[in-house]
């Protein structure tokens, strides 16, 4: 059986002491990439850890909410979650393209209101750019409907590759309205006002969360760090976890909780799943 991990922070403590308080009012935000499915090369390649879905479906009933927070499209999170038509999951959402479209498994239907206008014209001349720039071979544009993203991954020298479109990719996005939000080897060109932390913000008041829970690994997770900390200070407690990775040390300081990855995240969810689920059996 996974054990409960201590937080390192006086506040970490307090958010997951409120969670195992009151469950009922708890809401938990979890990213997809690097923190529920392993980094891979390929993001069309990118699977749910295989603990993820049994963990959430034992956890899911004993909380207020369970929220997949990610850049990718809600079906495409879905899909490569595996979440859909899964019994003790019929509440949760995914909240894709940073929240600007939401998946409800109560109703399978996804709504979205219409994309920003200079996503196409981005997209129009994102490949011209890159070749113009000089960008190295391997790397290449992954389509994401309401965003595109330009990974560097592939490359021969990845860092390299990745500085060097830093500021052409910037002025890109600039001149039509976008803004670039930088991650592990990619550099994501969206609209502004979509992150992490204001789709965290609004869902958490639309469930009344008395707690907030929110795990993730990357720099677009920040957004949904200052949003758990902003919710501190105005009474709600909360646990800020991060999906330990060495590239991205900005969120592991942060963090009140490291895990190791995928495979932490989950053994995070079974922990708290198991610990709930013998309080409901005790009370009842």
């Amino acid at each position: 059986m996974d054990a409960l991990p201590t937080p390192r922070t006086q506040a970490g403590q307090d958010g997951l002491a409120a969670l195992l308080a009151q469950p009922r009012t708890a809401l938990i935000g979890l990213d997809f990439d690097g923190t529920l499915a392993p980094i891979v090369a390929d993001p069309e390649q990118a699977r749910a850890h295989p603990g993820t879905v049994p963990a959430l479906a034992a956890l899911a009933p004993e909380i207020a909410s369970v929220a997949v927070i990610t850049g990718r499209p809600p079906e495409v999170a879905v899909r490569y979650g595996g979440f859909a038509g899964v019994p003790g999951l019929e509440h949760l959402t995914v909240l894709g393209h940073y929240g600007a479209e939401r998946w409800d498994a109560a109703t399978g239907e996804v709504t979205a209101p219409p994309p920003h206008p200079g996503v196409a014209a981005v997209r129009a001349e994102l490949p011209g750019l890159l070749e113009r720039a000089g960008a190295q071979e391997g790397t290449w544009i992954e389509e994401k409907g309401r965003a595109l993203a330009v990974h560097t991954r592939r490359a021969p020298d990845p860092q390299a590759a990745f500085e060097a479109l830093r500021a052409p990719l910037a002025d890109l996005a600039t001149r039509h309205g976008l803004i670039v939000e930088p991650g592990r080897m990619v550099l994501e060109l969206r609209p502004p006002g979509m992150d992490k932390g204001v789709a965290l913000l609004d869902h958490a008041r639309s469930v009344h969360a008395g707690c907030v829970v929110y795990a993730g690994d990357d720099l677009g997770d920040l957004p949904a760090f200052a949003a758990v900390e902003k919710l501190r200070t105005n009474g709600v407690p909360g646990l800020l976890v991060c999906s330990g990775s060495t590239e991205v040390t900005e969120l592991a300081d942060r963090a009140d909780l490291v895990v190791d990855g995928p495979q932490g995240v989950v053994g995070l969810l079974r922990a708290l799943a198991a610990q709930l689920g013998r309080g409901s059996s005790a009370a009842s």
